[in-house]
């Protein structure tokens, strides 16, 4: 039952998938659907081991539902964050995004303490129902399980909205900033095609140049793989032309220019040798331009998105290799950096990468003031995939407390606060530039500081349930 409820659940809210891998990895429609429905399976392994083992420990105990279920769907959702790269997609706690008092308690738990909350809360509901015949089936049932869980339950809703609203009537510190976020709403089936790049980059730098002079920010962020070129600063190289226009750009404007690019990079041998006629190893990357032009920070993308940036298993998994056609063959980059700027500190994640607590949290560990999430969403056209991607950036801001400016290919763009309030955000597909004053901030969060402590907590607890169980 668990099985076929998570392949409801995970097809309903991943299904725009197939989108990008027919669309634009040249696979026939079926074929993508299955590989979505395969996937899918995958993921409903999870509430399929929840189930078995919630039923498992629920009808040899006296324990009630609600407090074995939160930390059993806590510790499983968490596996899913990590376990084969990772997935935590469809994590029930970005449900709440918008109920803004609820998610406080991320800078706490992170967004699985709210997962853990909506669990117990429908827990709760199921022990009263079952409550009747539980007593019938177990003589000598004792309530007060029952009403501790009840309590408990009672004490962390209230502790949550209590939190909450102390936390939304706080005046964050920090100083205002002033960004620019251009969506320059590029057709991703027309970015590289050599006769339209021109036009890329015009679309690019008249908005650019509209926002500067009406607006003055500090900083202009572009969308992921903004450029539609291999980004080579290198003014002896013979690619570089387009590069060194758009330095030249960033000293006409007067504005730092943080940018999405590919970047290439010559082989080494194991002992750091060039390896001459070999193919160059390329990355995903940022960009992060003075107003002198200069190349003052560059971030490569860490983790990657399995089957559309790189196939894993190659060998193993040749018959697929046609899915990353035209999204391209990466290669890792090796750690977090933090652009040093004089209005601030920051991190930048790539496309998804926002949506893994772990990899944000330490990408700020060591202090920044905001973060800067660059995407391409164009890959999933008009479905409910950027809506949710964009979902996904509002608890990473509330967990870390760092606002967070999202710049999207053909949106969805927008700027978020350290309490995760929306403050705006574009539509999807329109060409387009925004511009706010955002208000930095160098909290560093119970989370931030020592990561996924409650989930070691629902770890422990359903250790000794089951202990119980077993009888060890």
């Amino acid at each position: 039952m668990g099985f076929v409820f998570g392949m409801v659940y995970f097809f309903g809210t991943i299904y725009w998938i197939y989108h990008s891998i027919h669309f634009y990895g040249n696979v026939p429609l079926i074929p993508s659907i299955l590989a979505v429905l395969l996937l899918s399976a995958y993921l409903s392994l999870y509430p399929g081991l929840f189930s078995f083992l919630l039923s498992f420990i629920y009808t040899r105990t006296f324990y009630p539902l609600i407090i074995i279920a939160p930390s059993l769907w806590v510790i499983l959702e968490y596996l899913r964050t990590y376990l084969l790269t990772g997935f935590p997609w469809s994590l029930i706690g970005y449900t709440q995004f918008r109920v803004l008092p609820v998610i406080q308690i991320a800078d706490i738990t992170g967004v699985y303490g709210i997962s853990f909350l909506i669990v117990a809360f429908n827990a709760c509901i199921v022990d009263i129902v079952l409550l009747k015949k539980r007593r019938e089936e177990i003589p000598f049932y004792s309530l007060a399980p029952q009403i501790g869980g009840f309590v408990f339950l009672i004490i962390a809703l209230l502790s949550t909205l209590a939190y909450g609203y102390w936390r939304l009537s706080q005046q964050r510190p920090g100083e205002l900033i002033r960004i620019t976020i251009v969506q320059g709403n590029i057709p991703q089936d027309r970015k590289w095609d050599p006769l339209f790049q021109n036009e890329v980059m015009k679309t690019y730098k008249e908005l650019t140049r509209e926002a500067v002079r009406l607006n003055s920010p500090h900083l202009v962020v572009w969308p992921e793989t903004a450029t539609p070129f291999i980004f080579d600063p290198d003014p002896v190289s013979p690619a570089s032309y387009q590069s060194i226009d758009l330095m030249e750009f960033t000293r006409e404007i007067q504005t730092y220019l943080l940018f999405g690019a590919i970047r290439s990079e010559s082989v080494t041998s194991p002992k750091g040798g060039k390896v001459t006629g070999g193919s160059p190893a390329f990355y995903n990357s940022a960009f992060l331009l003075n107003k002198d032009g200069k190349v003052t920070y560059i971030y490569d993308k860490i983790h990657l998105v399995p089957f559309g940036e790189y196939v894993p298993l190659r060998r193993l998994l040749f018959f697929i290799d046609k899915i990353t056609v035209g999204i391209g063959d990466y290669r890792p980059g090796e750690d977090t950096k933090r652009a040093v700027t004089p209005f601030g500190r920051f991190s930048t994640l790539i496309c998804y990468e926002i949506i893994f607590p772990g990899l944000v949290r330490a990408s700020i560990k060591d202090g920044g003031d905001f973060i800067v999430n660059i995407t391409n969403d164009a890959w999933f056209g008009k479905t409910s995939g950027p809506y949710q991607h964009f979902s996904k950036a509002v608890l990473r801001a509330v967990e870390n407390r760092k606002p967070i400016i999202r710049a999207a290919n053909t949106g969805i763009s927008g700027f978020i606060d350290s309490n995760g309030r929306i403050l705006a955000e574009t539509p999807l597909f329109e060409r387009m530039a925004i511009t706010m004053d955002l208000k930095t901030e160098r909290t560093a969060t119970f989370y931030t500081r020592f990561g996924d402590l409650f989930v070691y907590i629902c770890i422990l607890i359903t250790i000794f349930v089951l202990a119980k169980v077993i009888k060890i």
